[in-house]
């Protein structure tokens, strides 16, 4: 049975090229919103907090400021809807989750960038 998953995720999941991101890094997701019988692309630049999850199931959280108010989204990393991830600055922290994001404001909330 876990062979029959296995082919399943493999062979009939499509799998997009998205570059290769962590908790801390500042990226820009591009996806695709339908109204009616439109189509329209948009975007959500933020900090990841979190990845999740592993093959067809993984998932990632942004969180971004939106005026005063703090904003996340979760997107599975398999949405068909998603067009393109773009990554804009890479972030030096020391955990894989950082949840204590949430509560940091000003200049506290800001990631030092990492050094290749």
């Amino acid at each position: 049975m876990a062979d029959l998953m296995k082919f399943v995720q493999d062979e009939l999941v499509t799998k997009k090229d998205f570059p290769q991101f962590s908790a801390g890094d500042t990226i820009t997701v591009y996806y695709e919103i339908k109204e009616g019988d439109k189509k329209r692309t948009q975007f959500f630049k933020g900090v990841v907090i979190q990845r999740r999850g592993h093959g067809a199931t993984e998932t990632f959280t942004i969180r971004k400021m939106s005026g005063n108010v703090g904003v996340e989204r979760i997107f599975p990393i398999n949405m068909p809807a998603l067009e393109k991830i773009e990554l804009n600055q890479r972030g030096k922290v020391r955990r894989a989750r950082i949840f204590y994001f949430r509560e940091l404001t000003g200049k506290k909330a800001k990631i030092k960038e990492r050094r290749r």
